[in-house]
């Protein structure tokens, strides 16, 4: 349901593009890692992976799961809440490797947060956190960098311009751009898996900015 709506509303509030570097695929078992920029990229690029016949299950921060309606779509479909900074943090890698070997995709922000900067500017992915690297090293899946461009067109900044920026985006219609890289197997320690996992997004987000016109942006 929320891969078919994503594909519905996206191409309302922008103009959605997608690309793919050579060789880019999602074998089941995948791990999808974006770049997280703004409450809007989600759907975004669960869009894009709609238009390119992929339904991941998310993981995504579990205060979702408190919004009567989203909370009950995002259990019934098997989605992974995660408890940031709590003891059930580990539970959420734990379903994550069930999905993977079920032969989902699993959509991971390895960031584990949004930016804190209120602009609508292009940045690259900032720190990476370890879950993603542990997770690979766990499941040995392939990692799928992708990266998004033009989710803080639709909402960045203070909760009133986010409001606004949601509001105004049909009448706008800012440019999105989705970019997929060719997956990746994660080698090394912890540490090592974790940098080369943000390599990979990054070159993933600055192909998306630059179809944007915004390649050249500064890494956050």
């Amino acid at each position: 349901m929320l891969s078919r709506t994503a594909g519905i509303v996206i191409p309302v509030v922008g103009r959605l593009s997608v690309t793919r570097d050579p060789g880019a695929e999602f074998a089941p078992g995948s791990i999808v890692a974006a770049n997280h920029t703004s409450l809007a990229d989600p759907a975004v690029v669960i869009a894009a992976l709609h238009r390119l016949g992929v339904t991941p299950v998310i993981m995504a921060t579990a205060g979702l799961w408190r919004i009567p309606l989203l909370g009950r779509a995002l259990t019934r479909e098997g989605h992974i809440p995660v408890h940031r900074r709590d003891r059930r943090a580990a539970g959420a890698l734990d379903l994550a490797a069930q999905a993977l070997r079920q032969g989902r995709v699993v959509l991971i922000y390895a960031e584990g947060g949004l930016p804190r900067r209120k602009d609508a500017r292009e940045a690259a992915p900032g720190d990476f956190r370890t879950g993603l690297a542990r997770l690979a090293e766990r499941t040995g899946a392939p990692v799928v960098p992708v990266g998004q461009a033009g989710s803080r067109r639709v909402a960045s900044g203070g909760t009133i311009k986010q409001i606004a920026g949601a509001v105004t985006a049909p009448l706008r219609r800012p440019a999105l751009h989705v970019h997929v890289g060719a997956p990746l197997l994660l080698t090394g320690d912890s540490t090592v898996r974790t940098a080369q996992a943000r390599t990979a997004v990054t070159t993933a987000w600055r192909t998306a900015a630059t179809h944007l016109g915004e390649g050249t942006a500064p890494a956050a």
